[in-house]
This record gives structure tokens, C-alpha cells and sequence, in this order.
């Protein structure tokens, strides 16, 4: 048995959960369910990035302490572990204790390596993202992943990491490491971006100006950039630096999260922790972002789904089905509601759940007895995930859903009799028993209901696992 860690990134509390962090958070956690089927003792970690001058200013808006503001949005995110039935440890929040003092405790140990120097500057800032933008990256003076907020231009004397030094460094890192951010097309991005040169990046604020973060120790007229801050969490979580023992089992860990934070997870972070002499992430998985009508879904441009109200109305695995098999993992993939319908009633309704009605109907009509079995996930599945392979793993799974619709068509097994149809009927029982083994961390619920009914020697029917959707 070994030991894995996975985290999220953690979602800004300046809206409500949308789609877009949903799929990241469940595809998390069926990582996390798979190592837990293995036998692996698991750390999975999420919560929620509460500092910064997005949520200062949104707190303000809304005539709000800020951290009144922050309890109550990071409730909300913590509704997700019920809504999309999630099976994380940990949730931490960056304005937790024990995390304030382990952000401080990381910069004093950059400062000491001589990574932290101050400098006065102006730069233009991205409010949505967080980050100093060159004219460079701007599309007609704008951010363009956030192309309705204007830019904050930002002119005082702040702290700076020295992000420059570790060029070679990281060019190093993924050289050595190829697989170390999957896709390998985001690792040649990274590679390309390092390989042009690295600027050195502000990692404070003036308190008098932004007052909303971690204060910087040692000069209490200064606060820690929000990204400086929040990217510590993946250590905190595990107790870092007090508990060793914790960090030493768990760390590294594997990293997922979106294109948006490529730059952010595998540059930045990977050289604050060369600074502070921690080892660097085993590996981070990037995705793509969702779209709806082609723009990026996000909070700030007001285009979010609610993942919550979609479970509450088709229920959690038809949620996560969606998420997992219909959506790209690694490329962008467009959203709606007629989209996720239509997979839906393929899938679920006339797929799986039509599968297991069937059986267990005409199983329990010839009184069918199959000895029972001990299942796991098939070789198969587990690889894919290793890969981060979804869509592939549950179209491998589906196959057998079309095997065993094509065997009872074919062999027209409601017109068989005696043995022969005895014989056709344990087939597809333990084909439909497979499934369930291997959808256990995909679809939980739907993998439980399967193994209540088909599980035991003797079948019985039960209710229909997914309801057809009426127009």
C-alpha cells in the first residue's frame, strides 16, 4: 500500500461554484476514489484562495467585512462535497491559522536563500487573473480571459520574488521529468515560455492600499501577493512545517488544474519551492476550460452554470457522466444544456440504466442464481486514469454496456428457454457486475445501486437507475 496526495487548486470566493471548478474537483476525486480502491492510503485536498484584491474588492461592494465575506462563499463551495458527492480530506481555507503562519514561514525561508528583495514599480494588473500582464499578452489593451474588466495600474514599492534565477532551473526540471505536466503539449508551452526569459514578480502589496492578506514578516506596512500566498496551501494542508512526519508521506503530490493556471502551478510554484529547498510536485494534470457559445465560462464574465441545480434536477452521476465522458479532457469543450440532455438519455437512460432493468427483469423471471464475485477495477481503466484518460476509461466501460445490448438483441434472449437462456442471462450479469466494479470511482452511486442488485447470488429488480427525461 502506498501513499498518494492529490489537491485542486483552489477557487477564488468571489461568486458561487460554477461548472468549470466542478469538473476539476470531481475528475480529483475519482482519482482519488481509484487509489483508494487500490489499496493506497489517500490525501485529497481542496477549500478555497481567500485573499487578494478581487475578493477585497467584491467584499467592499457587497458592504462586507471581508472575512465575513469569505465564510460566507466558502460555505458554499464546501456545499459541493454533498452536491457532487466528493470524497476530499481535507478543505482548507487560506485564511485558516495554521495556513497564515505557514505562508510566513515559506517566505522567511526565500528571504534567507536571498530570493526576496524590494523594489518600487509599475505594471499593469489583471484583477480577474490575479497577475501582472505585459503588453504582450493584452489583446487591444485588454486581458483576454477577462476582456470586460479593465486593467489596474499599479505604481509602489514592493517585495519581489526572484523568479529570474530559476530559469535554467526549471528548463532542468522539465527536462528530467517529461511527463511532469500532462498534457506534454502544455509542458512544451512551459518550456518555451521559461526558455524566453523569466522577470522577477511582485509578491506584495502595500496594507494601506490592499489590506486583504497575509502581512509580510517583518514589515507589517506590507501584504503578500495573493498568488505568493494562496500556492502554499498545497504544503500547509499536510501540516507543513510543523508536522514532518505528515509532509514527508504525502509530499509530493499530484497538482490538477486548469490552462489558466499553467503559468502559476508549473513555473511559479515549482520555483518558490526550489527557493524554499522543498521538493518540486510529482506531477499536474491541466485541463481545459469549459465554454458556453464559445467564450470561456467563468465567474467574472458572468456566464457560470450552476453545477448544483443540474445534480439536484438529473441527479450527482448524471453530473459527473457528463463531466467525465462527454467533455475533453485536455482541450476546450462547449456546454449546454441540450448537449448534456441528449448524453444523458443516450447514456444513462437507453445505456445503462435500460441495461440493468432489463437483466434483472428477465433474471428475475427464470429465478436466476449466479454465484457471487470479488471485482475490482480491470487493468484497463486503471491506465487510463494514470493518463487522466476519463473520456477514454468510461468509453472503455460503455463498450461493454453495447456488448451486452448487442448479445440480448442478437440472441433475443427474452424468447430463450432452459439452460441456454440461464447461460445468456449469467453473462450478462457478470459483465453488468464488471461495470459496477469499474464505474466505483466515477459514478459511486450508480456503482453501489448496481452492486445492490446484482451483486448477491440471487437477482432481483429495482427502480430504474436513471429516468427517461420527458419533453
Amino acid at each position: 500500500m502506498g501513499k498518494f496526495y492529490i489537491t485542486t487548486t483552489l477557487p477564488y470566493v468571489n461568486a458561487e461554484p460554477h461548472i468549470g471548478f466542478a469538473m476539476e474537483i470531481i475528475r480529483a476525486d475519482v482519482l482519488a476514489r481509484m487509489h483508494r480502491e487500490l489499496g493506497d492510503e489517500v490525501f485529497f485536498n481542496t477549500g478555497t484562495d481567500e485573499h487578494g484584491l478581487k475578493i477585497f474588492q467584491k467584499a467592499t461592494e457587497a458592504g462586507l467585512d471581508p472575512q465575513a465575506y469569505c465564510d460566507e462563499y466558502a460555505s458554499k463551495f464546501g456545499d459541493l462535497k454533498t452536491g457532487l458527492n466528493l470524497s476530499y480530506d481535507n478543505f482548507i481555507r487560506t485564511t485558516d491559522e495554521h495556513h497564515l503562519k505557514a505562508a510566513q514561514e515559506f517566505w522567511k525561508r526565500c528571504e534567507a536563500k536571498g530570493d526576496i528583495y524590494k523594489k518600487t514599480y509599475k505594471v499593469k494588473y489583471c484583477v480577474g487573473c490575479e497577475l501582472e500582464k505585459t503588453d504582450s499578452e493584452l489583446v487591444e489593451g485588454k486581458c483576454p480571459l477577462h476582456p470586460t474588466q479593465n486593467l489596474e495600474s499599479i505604481e509602489e514599492e514592493n517585495y519581489f520574488f526572484k523568479f529570474s534565477e530559476y530559469q535554467q532551473k526549471l528548463l532542468d526540471l522539465y527536462e528530467d521529468r517529461p511527463n511532469f505536466v500532462c498534457p506534454d503539449f502544455r509542458q512544451n508551452e512551459m518550456k518555451i515560455f521559461v526558455a524566453g526569459g523569466l522577470q522577477d514578480f511582485s509578491i506584495s502589496r502595500l496594507k494601506s492600499k490592499m489590506p486583504w492578506g497575509v502581512e509580510v514578516p517583518g514589515d507589517p506596512s506590507q501584504v503578500m501577493y495573493v498568488w505568493f500566498d494562496a500556492l502554499v496551501n498545497y504544503i500547509s494542508a499536510l501540516g507543513w512545517p510543523e508536522n514532518t512526519e505528515k509532509f514527508n508521506d504525502f509530499w509530493p503530490g499530484v497538482q490538477v488544474c486548469g490552462k489558466d493556471n499553467l503559468r502559476q502551478q508549473t513555473a511559479m510554484w515549482q520555483a518558490m519551492l526550489m527557493s524554499a529547498d522543498l521538493p518540486n510536485s510529482k506531477q499536474i494534470f491541466v485541463g481545459g476550460f469549459l465554454t458556453s457559445g464559445g467564450q470561456k465560462i467563468s465567474k467574472s464574465l458572468g456566464n457560470t452554470i450552476n453545477p448544483l441545480e443540474w445534480s439536484k434536477k438529473y441527479g450527482v452521476d448524471a453530473l459527473r457522466f457528463f463531466l467525465l465522458a462527454e467533455v475533453s479532457v485536455f482541450e476546450d469543450s462547449d456546454v449546454t444544456i441540450e448537449r448534456f440532455e441528449e448524453a444523458y438519455q443516450a447514456g444513462l437512460a437507453n445505456g445503462i440504466g435500460n441495461l440493468a432493468a432489463r437483466v434483472a427483469t428477465m433474471a428475475e423471471r427464470v429465478g436466476l442464481k449466479v454465484p457471487e464475485q470479488k471485482l475490482g477495477m480491470r487493468e484497463e481503466v486503471v491506465n487510463k486514469l494514470n493518463a487522466y484518460r476519463f473520456d477514454e476509461a468510461m468509453k472503455f466501460i460503455w463498450e461493454d454496456i453495447k456488448r451486452a445490448d448487442t448479445l440480448i438483441n442478437q440472441r433475443e434472449v427474452w424468447k430463450l428457454t432452459g439452460e441456454e437462456q440461464q447461460f445468456v442471462l449469467a453473462d450478462l450479469v457478470r459483465i453488468i457486475r464488471q461495470i459496477g466494479a469499474d464505474l466505483v470511482p466515477f459514478m459511486p452511486e450508480t456503482a453501489e445501486k448496481l452492486k445492490t442488485q446484482f451483486a448477491k447470488e440471487e437477482i432481483k429488480r429495482g427502480d430504474n437507475l436513471f429516468q427517461r427525461i420527458e419533453k
